[in-house]
């Protein structure tokens, strides 16, 4: 049997089916060349370039982490740094004020010898003072005597001017 491919039933002509599926498969080609390929390409780059950011980020996060130990290193090495110091200043406070301490213990003991040794001169003044009046006292009661006043007379005169403090030359 032969086909008379014209005259197929519904009116169905075999070569615009041939054209139709060769202006299918130009059209998928072209799509595929003009469309899919650029759009995988773009994903695939796209794809990349988020995987290499991932990547980067991780880097960065270890660098920053690394980073944050090193200065947590740093602050307890500073923190350390500063107690030494704070030691140093505080044995060098103590120091000071132990010579503070100690200049300020000699020179009460220079202000202390000095204050015993002009009271021991004052008392040699006063010594040698008395003296002197009890020797002119002394003196003016033998003179009254060898004047032959009587004693008793002599006596409360010499009473009389002890008691108000004289000396031989009338001084208080």
């Amino acid at each position: 049997m032969a086909w008379n491919l014209a005259a197929l039933p519904l009116n169905i002509d075999p070569q615009q089916i041939l054209l139709h599926l060769l202006n299918f498969v130009i059209l998928f080609a072209g799509l595929w060349l003009l469309l899919y390929k650029p759009v995988r390409n773009f994903m695939k780059k796209r794809k990349e370039y988020y995987e290499q950011m991932e990547e980067s980020a991780k880097e960065k996060e270890r660098e920053a982490e690394e980073k944050r130990s090193a200065y947590e290193q740093k602050l307890a090495e500073a923190d350390h740094e500063i107690e030494e110091k704070r030691a140093a200043v505080r044995q060098e406070l103590e120091n000071y004020e132990l010579k503070r301490k100690q200049a300020a213990e000699e020179q009460a003991a220079a202000v202390l010898s000095e204050a015993h040794k002009r009271a021991a001169e004052d008392r040699e003044y006063t010594v040698r003072a008395a003296r002197k009046e009890i020797s002119a006292l002394v003196a003016d009661a033998t003179e009254k005597l060898a004047l032959n006043k009587s004693t008793s007379e002599m006596y409360d005169q010499f009473l009389d001017k002890a008691e108000r403090g004289d000396d031989a030359g009338g001084k208080a």
